[in-house]
């Protein structure tokens, strides 16, 4: 079904500098369903993120969603690491407010119900979903972090707003390369690379951290899950959760790299790609989408 898709580019204007996207899926006026927002990695665009998962969030679109693949600035999102050295960060490209245009573009006719928009973010983009969690309290409602994790508090700028709670849905592969699973700093040659350094959390930290923001102080459930393949990953699911609030989760890949799990293999070179399960449909079920 995905290859009917219709898939278009467009375009918002903000702070009269004009923000590019790749929108797949059609809604008519007063429709209201879900937008979903996804935000790529360093160096790549909405489009080239979407081939780099193998199109892997279009089921979404199939679901009746909107997909918005959007385009960062340079290649990259002004998140709130404070040693964030992207050209997004160093222009102070305002991605908060194209995240806001976009969602209004929808909203104007009700195209979108502006009370279910989520967010998708991988490596960079994930870092980005950090900062619209925090920055932006009832925006969202829910948010996925790929290959991401939570800046220390030494490395966050995103400024303090009321809390809201969110559901919040982790991917993390233990041999990620670029964003370690335990934490820490980047060595070098990555600093370099990447054009960013500080300290971060490590996933399970970060899971604990979105719990307890979500006022959940129980301990966590740890599921290991049956394989599906024969490749060498292994998944684990960890739920965080409590009566009244939405739940946290955090799924570990056992062995898995800097990748999105699903049908596409990224490159070798930033480490194996889980097919144990498909990312897509873990949001479909988390978010009941």
């Amino acid at each position: 079904m995905r290859n009917t898709l219709t898939a278009i580019r467009q375009s918002v204007t903000v702070a009269e500098a004009t923000r590019t996207f790749t929108l797949v899926g059609t809604a008519a006026p007063g429709e209201a369903k879900p937008l979903v927002l996804v935000f790529h990695g360093s160096g790549q665009t909405g489009d080239k993120h979407r081939a780099f998962t193998g199109g892997v969030f279009d089921a979404l679109a199939d679901r009746g969603a909107l997909v918005a693949y959007l385009d960062g600035y340079r290649g990259n999102w002004n998140d709130a690491r404070r040693e964030n050295r992207f050209p997004a960060r160093r222009a102070d490209i305002d991605d908060v407010g194209f995240v806001r245009a976009v969602i209004a573009t929808f909203a104007s006719d009700r195209r979108i119900d502006p009370s279910r928009v989520y967010a998708i973010g991988y490596s960079n983009g994930g870092q980005m979903v950090i900062r619209l969690a925090h920055e932006t309290p009832g925006l969202l409602a829910g948010a996925t972090v790929i290959a991401a994790t939570m800046p220390a508090p030494e490395n966050f700028l995103a400024s303090q707003t009321p809390r809201a709670s969110l559901p919040v849905l982790l991917i993390h592969g233990t041999k990620d390369p670029i964003v370690s699973y335990q934490g820490g700093t980047m060595n070098w040659a990555l600093r370099t690379i990447f054009k960013v350094g500080g300290s971060s959390w490590s996933a399970t930290r970060t899971a604990r951290y979105f719990a307890e923001r979500n006022g959940i102080t129980t301990e966590p459930t740890t599921t290991r899950l049956p394989k599906t393949t024969d490749d060498p990953t292994e998944v684990e699911r960890t739920t965080y959760e409590a009566q009244g609030v939405p739940p946290v989760v955090l799924y570990t890949i056992h062995h898995g790299g800097h990748t999105v799990p699903g049908q596409a293999s990224a490159p070798a070179l930033i480490g194996k790609t889980s097919h144990q399960l498909d990312t897509a449909d873990i949001i479909i079920q988390f978010f009941d989408l």
